[in-house]
């Protein structure tokens, strides 16, 4: 079995920016991910406005450098109980097509596309200043997805920034200002149209 291996990557995403990646489904997509987000083990130098990843507590870094993944995890039955203030966090339900009364609901009840959305919410709560989005919207209808799209951008013009992964050449398009494509633990630049 052969074993996956990313980089080295030299990655530069800046504030305002929202870089998209794409790649075949194994190509290390979700491993760079997790590595930029100090969530598996990666040599080499990640920073953030200036500052070293290794010079920052994780929890730390992780609160400034949010990371969603495709599947979204849950640690608790009902909904409100992974959210620091769920009332906060209603207008954003809404928005995300969300029944505000959804933090009353069992984690077990919720569709996968909600789970996705709830996913980002609860990121969202936490204001990072860049975001790692795993395929969000790989579960949404066509309202959710321009939420979610409209979301990022919105987070970007504020200042943040985005690294997005998406297997949808249109939405690759669409939301990225750089587009690069994971191809054999490579980064390739690809223009985005």
């Amino acid at each position: 079995m052969k074993s996956l291996h990313v980089g080295p990557v030299d990655l530069d995403v800046p504030s305002g920016v929202t870089v998209v990646l794409r790649g075949r489904s194994g190509s290390g997509k979700s491993l760079l991910l997790r590595a930029i987000a100090d969530l598996d083990p990666a040599e080499g130098t990640v920073s953030l406005d200036g500052r070293d990843r290794e010079s920052m507590p994780a929890p730390d870094w992780r609160r400034e450098v949010g990371y969603l993944p495709a599947e979204p995890g849950w640690w608790a039955d009902r909904v409100a109980a992974h959210f620091a203030d769920w009332d906060a966090c209603r207008h954003l339900a809404e928005r995300l097509g969300i029944d505000p009364a959804a933090g009353d609901w069992s984690v077990s009840r919720l569709s996968t596309g909600e789970r996705q959305r709830l996913g980002l919410m609860r990121l969202l709560e936490n204001k990072p200043l860049c975001l790692l989005l795993d395929e969000p919207t790989s579960a949404l209808d066509e309202a959710a997805t321009a939420a979610v799209e409209a979301l990022v951008a919105e987070h970007c013009a504020a200042g943040g920034c985005c690294l997005f992964v998406t297997h949808d050449k249109a939405q690759f398009s669409r939301v990225g200002s750089r587009g690069y494509r994971l191809e054999d633990g490579r980064l390739v630049e690809e223009r985005v149209v």
